[in-house]
């Protein structure tokens, strides 16, 4: 195996600051939607904006879990570099491999988030059509 250096680490912030940036645009979309569809609930308490507004809900807490597990994948990236910095190669090999296992995971989230924002735009058509 070969040894874990300190631009191993450093690759991935790239990586995770850009999925972070994403991760604040779809949130910030998200603040906006939440704003539109209280207006348009307060005026009219349809069936089809409260399923609007509990798939929101689902996607604005997976979205704060998305941003948690991605700040934490890039907060043990920085201890690996320290810790190689230091000179504990072995620790550090093991919280580089947690850091990659969270980032895996706020990118699950992720993917489940888009399953779940289909489902929003299809009630939205249904909606329509009907």
């Amino acid at each position: 195996m070969n040894e874990l250096t300190l631009t191993t680490p450093t690759l991935l912030f790239s990586a995770v600051s850009l999925i972070l940036l994403a991760y604040t645009n779809r949130f910030l979309s998200y603040a906006q939607l939440v704003r539109t569809l209280k207006e348009q609930y307060v005026k009219e308490h349809s069936e089809v904006t409260a399923a609007q507004i509990a798939n929101l809900r689902k996607r604005l807490y997976l979205t704060r879990n998305m941003q948690v597990l991605g700040i934490s994948s890039l907060f043990f990236c920085v201890i690996t570099m320290f810790l190689i910095y230091i000179g504990l190669h072995a620790l550090s090999v093991y919280i580089f491999g947690f850091a990659l296992l969270l980032l895996i995971a706020s990118l699950g989230l992720s993917i489940w988030e888009i399953h779940i924002s289909v489902k929003a735009l299809e009630i939205h058509l249904q909606n329509m059509e009907g």
